[in-house]
């Protein structure tokens, strides 16, 4: 029997709750219980909501639920997660779902990056392969001359950059260039030498969830359940990485919404958000004009996706996912700054 721990019941604020209400890794959301999911040969059996006042807090699922998360250096960069942030979207791809061939020079591809990290990105993830369905796998050189030179003139511009690839060779190239983060789309799996690239760098990393690569990961992708299915395997690839000398603060993850995911468990997924605090570790959303908002808004085309990326950010940072991953920057950032000037509104209630 494995049990779960999913925050729920979430409140604007602590005031007046002592001991009925509990703050989230550390950051701006609090909760007032628990789902506590109970699961044997693979199926739920239980599940069942319990009050934080009635929570047994010597789990060490409670102690990863609440603990704050260390921030993470990228360069000259700190960035904390006590409140959310965003993960801005730089392709140098052709064939990318939503930008590919925008940024199709170097200078064009640094000014976006720049003009992203004045609208409020934290950190840019560049990236050379395209990991839409069915496309198809690009030769590491052709990946490193991609990404490398933009690479290079970001990191020399103080930006926080991240390469978004699942090669231990472009890993290695980016981090000697500047890149401060490695996101990767296969969980460390894809390549045997990626996690100890990143064991040797030192450096902070995001293992993504999915299944199959993307060849293949769209091919009638099958779950038992299919949240806590992608939860045990993040923990299994928490392990894996921790045992290979990967320090666990430096861990993100990410539940990889569109990757090996029909619609129905992308929003089973994006239901249970919260359920991925129990890693003890910050979380990532990366669901950005992705096929889930087509699929629910009468098939819109990627470039009418805006209002439906947005719910999802909303959604996620109220869950109290701590990053998420976008192509809207200035929009997304603007959200989330409203979302903490309410925040910042019940943090200041008025005088009795």
């Amino acid at each position: 029997m494995k049990s779960y721990f999913r925050p729920t019941g979430f409140v604007d604020a602590p005031f007046g709750y002592d001991g009925r209400v509990a703050r989230l890794a550390g950051g701006l959301t609090w909760f007032s219980a628990v789902e506590v999911i109970e699961r044997s040969g693979g199926k739920r059996v239980s599940q069942r909501l319990v009050p934080i006042s009635e929570i047994d807090t010597s789990n060490p699922l409670w102690a990863r639920l609440t603990a704050p998360r260390a921030p993470i250096q990228l360069g000259e960069r700190t960035v904390r997660f006590s409140e959310p942030s965003v993960m801005a979207i730089l392709n140098r791809t052709p064939d990318s779902f939503s930008d590919g061939g925008r940024h199709a020079t170097d200078d064009e591809a640094a000014a976006a990056a720049v003009a992203m990290a004045a609208e409020g990105a934290a950190i840019i993830d560049v990236g050379g392969e395209s990991t839409r369905p069915g496309a198809a796998e690009v030769w590491e050189q052709d990946e490193i001359v991609r990404v490398a030179p933009v690479i290079e003139r970001l990191a020399k511009a103080g930006v926080a950059v991240s390469i978004d690839t699942r090669k231990s060779a472009v890993m290695a190239d980016a981090l000697s260039r500047g890149a401060g983060m490695v996101n990767d789309v296969s969980g460390l799996t894809h390549d045997d030498r990626a996690l100890e690239t990143i064991a040797n760098a030192g450096c902070p990393v995001v293992i993504m969830h999915t299944r199959g690569g993307p060849e293949t990961m769209q091919r009638d992708p099958q779950y038992e359940d299919a949240l806590l299915d992608v939860y045990d395997w993040l923990e299994m690839r928490i392990d894996a990485a921790v045992a290979a000398g990967i320090a666990r603060d430096k861990i993100l993850v990410d539940p990889g919404i569109g990757f090996g995911k029909t619609v129905r468990h992308n929003l089973e997924v994006l239901n249970g958000l919260s359920l991925f605090h129990g890693l003890g570790v910050p979380v990532l959303l990366g669901a950005s004009r992705k096929r889930i908002v087509g699929a629910l808004s009468n098939e819109a085309p990627v470039d009418r996706r805006l209002g439906g990326s947005l719910a999802l950010v909303m959604t996620a940072i109220g869950q109290g996912v701590q990053m998420v991953r976008v192509h809207d920057v200035f929009e997304s950032a603007q959200a989330i700054r409203v979302w903490r000037g309410l925040r910042d509104a019940a943090l200041s209630p008025p005088t009795l």
